[in-house]
């Protein structure tokens, strides 16, 4: 069966500095016509760096949407056209202040499917050496360091929440073990 939808008008809602809204209409399969609500976004990139030690280097900062601080893997969103990898460097000393000499590409994830288009690319990166953080303004972030065998257990345990982050552990994990 073909489950594709066909676009029959837009109506744009909001067009911002990272998200642009719409609404369409819609042909279903079936023939009836059907509203759907989306966000559009140019994508994102998340990277799990480990240390010589196995430790990963995690940011907390603070998220609006949830009103509370989450610990995340350092991450950001691509600019239009932007290399995912290139980002992923970027962010990494960005937010951490560490460059990695070797980057292994994990996978992309999409972590709202039903309404967003946003796709996240995924990097392990090994090989680290300090050069100093170097925040974006407005930017505010506490880094540390956790275990990957402990963070993996965090994960299971459902004490870590951000989707990226976990997804990029339990790959990072079974690559790695």
């Amino acid at each position: 069966m073909d489950f594709t939808e066909k676009t029959i008008s837009t109506h744009e809602i909001y067009n911002g500095r990272i998200i642009h809204v719409k609404e369409d209409t819609v042909m279903l399969p079936n023939g009836q016509k059907a509203g759907r609500e989306l966000v559009e976004h140019n994508g994102g990139v998340g990277v799990i760096a480990l240390d010589e030690n196995r430790n990963v280097l995690l940011v907390s900062q603070y998220r609006k949407p949830y009103d509370e601080v989450v610990l995340e893997i350092p991450a950001g969103k691509l600019e239009p056209d932007e290399n995912p990898l290139e980002a992923g460097k970027r962010e990494l000393r960005e937010e951490t202040g560490y460059t990695a000499d070797t980057v292994t590409f994990l996978g992309k994830c999409y972590p709202t499917p039903g309404y967003c288009s946003e796709i996240i690319h995924l990097y392990l990166a090994e090989d680290l050496t300090w050069e100093g953080q170097n925040l974006d303004p407005g930017e505010f972030v506490e880094v540390s360091k956790i275990p990957l065998s402990e963070l993996t257990d965090m994960v299971m345990n459902n004490e870590i929440y951000d989707a990226k982050t976990i997804i990029a552990v339990l790959k990072a994990d079974k690559l790695l073990n």
